[in-house]
Formats: structure tokens, sequence, C-alpha cells
């Protein structure tokens, strides 16, 4: 790394233009790849500590950072900033670069200009990883050269940069659409829209929402939105919206003309581009929230024209991602599943919901203002008792403690799997899902489920 004047040298060398990339994560340097690629004179700020996998990458390519800081006098002197989600707009920095009005964006509209690839872009509050990893694998099956990327697997900026795919199929936040701005999906899938990181939208389910619905900015009539008709926000958002695209709905309460439904345990997809049909029990993904999951993919993958025998064959032995209702385990009789990656309400909700037997929930963390009402129910019919694991439980004791004989407190992985095994008795699933964010105890919710299956494991 270079320091003083060496740095400030970089706003002014040169031709090229000066990008400064704020965050040294996974899609800020993939991003600062690209730029110096493209041309750029690239500076990475990061305000934390930085991973030295990621140095040591910046180092090889010749790419001037700091860490632990944001020296303003560079950045303020760029031609365009790609900020990380995880940095918020209220930052004295951004606040600083917007007054400047100097263009922040996200790393995805940074990477889109420079690929030709057809955009599969899916967002949601809950089943954007399971839905994004399915529809991968599907397109992959059938031959097709694709690219997973945005918050699962390898930054999209550095694919971009060192490979040449024809499509890819990109799991996209709200943090992220909220800087993208010419960026266009070619599919854009919606699957839900429930309450989750408020604290981000001045706690107003609108700006949310609004949030969620720039996945279809720029779309024209050649382009697809898929969206699940039974979601109230959803449908809310598009009633009151004028979209170009072609709307295909999903839903498993009502039959639709174009889209998908369900029909006594048989999905029928119905497209301009073909039809399939295939009954759920072939579908590897089970629980209600999976056919929702599997009819957002199997609509995407019959509007790019893909043979019905193989969508079959991948929907049925397709292996869901780590972290979301992972089996993690069977100890006398016991089953252990892994869940961590339920960060919000909605997602404990729909683990819950596909439990069919007692279940000692595990719970707990950074609590992102939860309202844990829309569990009640749940919990009074399949739980038997409760483990918080973080530490802070106040507001968990508060809401379920006329619901289940038993909450205990735990402060690390290993005590909650040895407590939750004591409480539960055979035929019974011990369900991490923590319905918060992990870094209380943990480094993340991957740190979190791994410390949970290697609990499980020394039973």
């Amino acid at each position: 790394m270079e320091t003083g004047n060496q740095i400030s040298e970089l706003a002014t060398a040169g031709n090229g233009k000066f990008l400064c990339v704020l965050g040294a994560g996974e899609s800020g340097v993939g991003a600062a790849f690209l730029a110096r690629k493209q041309g750029f004179k690239v500076f990475v700020s990061d305000f934390g500590q930085m991973n030295e996998k990621y140095k040591q990458q910046l180092q090889d390519w010749n790419i001037d950072f700091e860490e632990n800081q944001h020296s303003e006098e560079i950045i303020l002197q760029a031609d365009e900033v790609v900020k990380s989600p995880g940095i918020p707009e209220k930052a004295p920095i951004v606040k600083k670069l917007k007054a400047k009005g100097i263009p922040v964006i996200s790393e995805i509209e940074f990477a889109g200009r420079y690929t030709k690839a057809k955009m599969i872009c899916i967002t949601g509050s809950n089943g954007k990883t399971t839905t994004a990893s399915l529809t991968y694998h599907l397109l992959k099956k059938a031959g097709l050269n694709v690219g997973l990327a945005g918050n699962i697997g390898k930054s999209f900026a550095y694919q971009v940069a060192a490979e040449k795919y024809d499509h890819f199929v990109l799991e996209i936040s709200s943090f992220m659409l909220d800087d993208m701005y010419q960026f266009k999906a070619d599919i854009a899938v919606l699957l839900n829209i429930t309450p989750d990181h408020l604290d981000r939208y001045e706690y107003k389910m609108d700006n949310y929402a609004d949030s969620k619905f720039r996945i279809i900015q720029n779309q024209t009539g050649a382009d697809y939105l898929i969206y699940c008709a039974d979601d109230e926000e959803t449908v809310k958002g598009i009633n009151k919206r004028k979209i170009t695209a072609k709307k295909l709905p999903f839903s498993i309460q009502k039959k639709v003309e174009q889209g998908a439904y369900l029909s006594d345990d048989e999905i029928f997809i119905l497209t301009d581009k073909g039809d399939l049909n295939m009954y759920i029990n072939e579908l590897a993904l089970q629980g209600k929230h999976n056919i929702y999951n599997s009819m957002a993919s199997g609509i995407t993958a019959k509007v790019l024209e893909l043979r019905n025998e193989t969508i079959r064959e991948s929907m049925g032995d397709f292996k869901n991602i780590e972290h979301r209702l992972e089996h993690a385990g069977n100890i006398a009789g016991i089953s252990f599943i892994n869940d961590s990656k339920a960060t919000n309400v909605n997602s404990t909700w729909y683990a819950l919901e596909s439990m069919n037997t007692d279940v000692v929930l595990i719970l707990g963390g950074v609590d992102k203002g939860n309202d844990y009402t829309m569990l009640k129910e749940l919990v009074k019919q399949k739980v038997k008792a409760i483990v918080c694991l973080g530490k802070d439980n106040k507001r968990i004791h508060e809401a379920f403690e006329d619901d289940v004989e038993m909450i205990v407190n735990t402060f690390s992985a290993a005590e909650a799997v040895q407590m939750a095994y004591h409480l539960a008795k055979k035929g019974d699933t011990v369900l991490l899902s923590p319905a918060c964010a992990s870094f209380d105890l943990f480094k993340n919710y991957e740190d979190r489920g791994r410390q949970f299956k290697a609990a499980v494991k020394e039973l």
C-alpha cells in the first residue's frame, strides 16, 4: 500500500478516469479488478480491517488501497465511486460524495456496463439464495454458459473481467438495488416482500418495497417479470406501477393464465415459450416455500426454452445450499437442522412451517427490530422449547413466554446444541433458525452454522 502524497497523485496522474471503491470485501475487490482491467485509475478504501486474502489480491494486481480509514482528500476527487452494499447511505463519506455530486453506484451497476450476457436477476426478502442456486443449476445442467454472482459466490465484477459468460444468474439484495440506475434485468424475479432491514429504510415498509421494485427499472416489452401472486406487498406494488415487461405470476392459491400454479400436488408452468407440469413429490426441495422457489426457477427455465426432461431432472437432483434448512445429523432419533441463514422472522416462519415433528427451536442474535408476532401461532403448534443463542435475549422471552413451557439462554453454539439435545426426545427436531443476525457471537451466519454443525458432531 502506498501512503501520503503518492496516493493523492492517483487522482491527478494520467488521463484515465479515477474510480474509488468503498469497502474491500468480495464485491469491492472484484470491482477494483474490473476497473483496473478497463483502464481506470483505482483506489480501494475500507473503514475497517481488511481480510488478508483481499489485501494480497490487490497487491498482486498493483492496486492501491487503505484500511481502517477513509482518506477524504483522495476519495472526494473520484470521478465515480463503487460502494459496498453494506455501507449505509447515511455514512459520512457517502453523504459528502452525494453533496459533491460524485456518482455512487453498486458493483452490479458498474460490472453490468462491461458484459452483454443475459441477466436473470433474483430478489426478495426470502428464498433468494435457494432460487438463484436452483436456477443456476437448471441452466448449467442444460448446457448454457452461465455464471452465478451477486450476493452469492465470486463477485459479478470479477467474473465479468475474468470470464465470458452468455448468461448470469444474480442474487440481488435491496442494498445493491439502491445503487443501481442503468442496469437492466432481462428476467427479473421478485419472490416476496416482507419486513427486513427496515432500519435502513426509515422503518417504512413502502421505502423497502420501492427498493425491491428497482429490479424492474429499465425493463422493456421484450423482458420478463416473474413474481409471487400470493404475496400481498408484491401485488400491491405491481398494481400501482406501469410495468412494460411480460408478467408471469406464480401461485399456490389460484390458477393463472400465464406463469405457474399448483393444482392437486401438481405444478403447471405456462409461458409463451412452452409449458411444463410436474408433481411436487418429484422436487428435491420440499416445503411450501420451496414450491414457490421451484416455480420461479421453472418459469425462468421455460422462458429460456430449456427442455422439459432437463428441467424435471434438475429440479429432482438439486442439493440445497449450506445453512438453509440443511440436515446436520441425527443423534438418538433426534434430527438437527441448520437454518443459520434465517436472519429474519419471515425466514424462521418458513422453516417452522415446513416442520412436521415437535421442535426445539434455537433463536436469537442481533435483533433488527424484529416483530415476532407472526411466529406465535406456529410456535404454539410446533415448538416445545426455545433455546436462545445471543447476548441479549430479552425480547424473545417477552414474545414467547406464554407460548412455550421452557425458554433458556445460551451463549455459544456448543452450549445451545447441548441444551437443545437434552430438551428434545426421539422423533423431535432441533432447528437452528435464529431470525436474527449473528454478529454478537459469530463472524457471520456461515460461522454460526458451521459451529452448530461441529457441535452436533461432538454429541
